[in-house]
């Protein structure tokens, strides 16, 4: 099989022909039909987030089980499925505790499958690591059968690339939110995949504003399509100010989408008293933001992380099935640029631009 391989961070990512292992016990052979261009891979791709290499980067995808190893229950060959880049294990402590999305098992295995082994290699036998256990960056892949969830034939699989990441993680962390409800006012702090999806649950909780944040007026402006009331560029005015301006000294829940010490800072400050900041966005391994704490225990604020739409991925991918079905969310509409999977660098170069939307890979 083809893939993209990172050899080394700050470097282009080569097509390599490489050699795949038949599917293990309990693992399934999928083609790929979709990956999103996910700014996740590229904290890996600049170096922001160490990790092994090579590596075929991707976690955002969609495809169809081709073969499955032995003891597969969950899923079978022809199904068309969204992929979780979480395939919990079932058994640890967070899995027990409903918090799969966190699943312990997954994380000391990282880039490993579940046997500590690997399923691909270069042609002179070096050892390939999968991304989250996914790699979507090739054309297929040997995964857990946890990362495949079965959905319906009339969803397209842009639209299920796209729901097993960006849409899971921003409408996700807004939906699975405690003490969310009708009426609240809600900033986003990003306009970027997972900034737009926020702004859907948002709105699908009847959010009363949805104020965007971002350094692009072309990003703002594209934020209105999904339910955006407001808008603020915080290059051209401070966003804390504008923030507290539209509502009454602050927002009941503001997210970071970014992930950086700026943002976070700025959605923490917009928050008003007895409000939540909810940090969403990866941002650089090590960084730190500066929360005041006086004013946390005064004002009892709460600042809480989101992980992958801050509940069972698999959960949340139902229902965000059902909402897309039903005309609640649109995800195809996010999509705004197609590449072959030969143009990734390209895609990636488009990423850093800011442009609009997302972009996928589609594979023949």
């Amino acid at each position: 099989m083809k893939a993209a391989v990172l050899i080394e961070s700050k470097k282009p990512m080569p097509i390599l022909e490489l050699n795949q292992s038949e599917p293990k016990t309990g693992e399934v052979l999928v083609k790929m039909s979709a990956a999103g261009i996910c700014a996740s891979d590229h904290h890996v791709m600049t170096g922001d987030n160490p990790t092994p290499m090579p590596i075929v980067l991707g976690h955002e995808g969609s495809g169809v089980i081709e073969a499955i190893g032995p003891g597969v229950s969950s899923v079978k060959v022809g199904d068309r499925c969204v992929l979780s880049f979480v395939p919990n294990c079932g058994h640890c402590r967070s899995c027990r505790e409903g918090l799969s999305n966190i699943c312990d098992t997954n994380r000391i295995t990282g880039t490993r499958q579940y046997d500590g082994g690997f399923r691909l290699h270069t042609a002179d036998g070096v050892e390939v690591h999968q991304f989250a256990k996914l790699g979507v960056f090739g054309e297929s892949i040997v995964v857990p059968q946890q990362a495949c969830y079965p959905m319906p034939d009339d969803v397209p699989m842009e639209v299920a690339a796209l729901i097993g990441c960006s849409v899971t993680t921003g409408v996700g962390g807004v939906i699975n939110q405690p003490g969310m409800r009708a009426g609240m006012t809600v900033a986003v702090v990003g306009a970027g995949g997972v900034g737009l999806n926020a702004i859907q649950g948002a709105k699908l909780v009847n959010a009363s504003k949805i104020i965007a944040v971002d350094i692009y007026d072309h990003k703002l402006e594209f934020a209105y399509k999904f339910g955006a009331t407001h808008v603020v560029n915080s290059k051209a005015e401070d966003p804390v100010k504008a923030i507290q301006a539209l509502t009454d000294d602050g927002v009941d829940f503001a997210f970071d989408t970014f992930g950086h010490k700026i943002t976070t800072e700025q959605a923490y400050k917009a928050t008003r008293k007895g409000g939540t900041t909810v940090v969403v966005g990866l941002a650089p391994d090590g960084m730190g933001a500066e929360i005041p704490m006086i004013d946390l225990v005064r004002n009892q604020k709460i600042l809480v992380g989101s992980y992958y739409g801050s509940a069972s991925p698999q959960e949340t991918f139902g229902k965000l099935l059902e909402f897309y079905l039903q005309g609640r969310i649109d995800v195809g509409g996010m999509v705004t640029r197609r590449y072959r999977l030969e143009e990734i660098n390209e895609a990636y170069e488009a990423l850093e631009r800011g442009e609009d939307g997302r972009g996928v890979i589609v594979f023949q």
